[in-house]
């Protein structure tokens, strides 16, 4: 195993806050010789802003990070307007594809956007829902960042991005393309970020969470590791149609089984 995706949230921390064992399980892989990468459908922070996150516990990742809005971006064309229900992270990844990011500040817009990008943020209310379904109404395709509809937090689960794309696809009666796992673009932007390192038969993909990140393992054609320190949880039943590579309880015990 020559190189492993590592999912972020329940894997090597919980709302940033590190996990045991996590920081120390990516410096033993790197050692090692193996590359790790950190792929997340949290889309909200700027892929800078998950770097520092990640150095702040210890582990270095500039380069190495591929989030759900680098993925969604790749949905839309340079030039193409787009309304943007997310945090700063979408706004960057459309920027940086050569398109018009407009912030949904709750306005509606006479001007047509060629497509509304949806993802987790905290400001979501009654108004900006208003404004993403009239852009809706009037042409826009519907981008869903991620179909996630929770994550993990010390205090449980919390509603995810998902949840917020299901309320925009209900509002303007249009169902959503996503990007993140486990979708293509994601696949797509995992392959752009490796590169001649892209090679399904030594990848590992390692994740909480079977229908996001089994299933991510499975569009790559890679192997999988479901750890128990998010949203599946210790002696919980996982009744899904997919191969687990391996089941453990954390990280630490991945790296371990890979390494010794």
């Amino acid at each position: 195993m020559q190189t492993v995706l590592c999912d972020l949230d329940g894997v090597v921390w919980l709302a940033h806050e590190p996990i045991p064992g996590a920081s120390d399980a990516v410096a033993r892989l790197r050692r090692s010789g193996r590359r790790v990468v950190f792929v997340t459908n949290n889309s909200a922070a700027r892929l800078e802003e998950h770097a520092a996150a990640l150095d702040r516990v210890g582990i270095a990742a500039e380069g190495d990070v591929v989030s759900s809005s680098t993925a969604a971006a790749h949905l839309i064309e340079a030039g193409e307007r787009v309304l943007v229900a997310g945090g700063s992270g979408v706004v960057q990844a459309v920027e940086q594809r050569g398109g018009v990011a407009v912030l949904n500040d709750g306005t509606v817009h006479e001007t047509p956007f060629d497509a509304v990008m949806v993802g987790l943020h905290r400001d979501f209310d009654y108004s900006r829902l208003a404004a993403a379904a009239a852009a809706l109404h009037r042409g826009a395709r519907l981008i869903g960042t991620n179909s996630d509809s929770t994550y993990p937090t010390p205090r449980g689960l919390e509603p995810g991005g998902g949840s917020i794309v299901a309320a925009v696809a209900t509002a303007g009666d249009q169902p959503a393309t996503f990007a993140g796992k486990p979708h293509q673009p994601m696949a797509a932007a995992i392959a752009a970020l490796l590169g001649a390192d892209f090679d399904p038969g030594t990848m590992l993909m390692v994740g909480d969470r079977p229908e996001t990140d089994g299933l991510m393992a499975q569009q790559l054609g890679c192997g999988f590791a479901l750890v128990r320190t998010g949203v599946t949880q210790p002696g919980q039943i996982v009744d899904v149609d997919l191969p687990i590579a391996a089941d453990l309880p954390d990280l630490a015990a991945v790296a371990a089984a890979i390494l010794d």
